[in-house]
């Protein structure tokens, strides 16, 4: 479990990965995820850096007396997480870019929430002109009671070494 403000956690993967052969590495329905705990010192320290001065992220007074009953994450703290997870698992693999990434906020992030962000590898595309593979995946950012808070779809770019 790792902190939601922590850049430097670790993304488990369900099976090994060869780290020499993307093609051999990259393959469809393969998972990986990781554990966050979104603490309210983690939430309000990060909306404050993004600028996010909405009280809900930050003031746990007047979030307490918000419909969501206390503090929550804001939707950038989740997707920033969710963005920085692909990446961190790609970076063993070789060189990759995030080409884009659609969220869908489903439902919110209350402090002190434990949750689980998952992505599934949906498909790996070799890209010819760009000395690559476009791999597809669908991820979600779920609370510890199943709840899905944030679905997501991405495509990134892997360049062969």
């Amino acid at each position: 479990m790792t902190s939601g403000l922590n850049a430097h956690s670790t993304v488990t993967a369900f099976r090994g990965a060869a780290l020499n052969d993307i093609r051999d590495s990259m393959k469809t329905g393969e998972k990986f995820s990781k554990e966050i705990l979104f603490d309210p010192a983690g939430i309000a320290t990060f909306a404050k850096a993004s600028g996010d001065m909405n009280p809900l992220h930050h003031d746990a007074e007047f979030a307490a007396t918000s419909r969501f009953g206390g503090l929550i994450a804001s939707g950038s703290h989740v997707t920033a997480l969710m963005m920085g997870m692909v990446s961190d698992y790609f970076a063993d693999k070789g060189t990759n870019v995030g080409l884009d990434f659609s969220f869908r906020f489903q439902a919110p992030i209350r402090a002190n929430d434990l949750v689980t962000i998952r992505w599934t590898i949906t498909e790996s595309m070799p890209k010819l002109s760009l000395r690559g593979d476009i791999i597809t995946l669908e991820g979600e950012a779920v609370r510890e009671n199943g709840i899905i808070a944030v679905s997501s779809t991405a495509h990134a770019l892997l360049l062969q070494r």
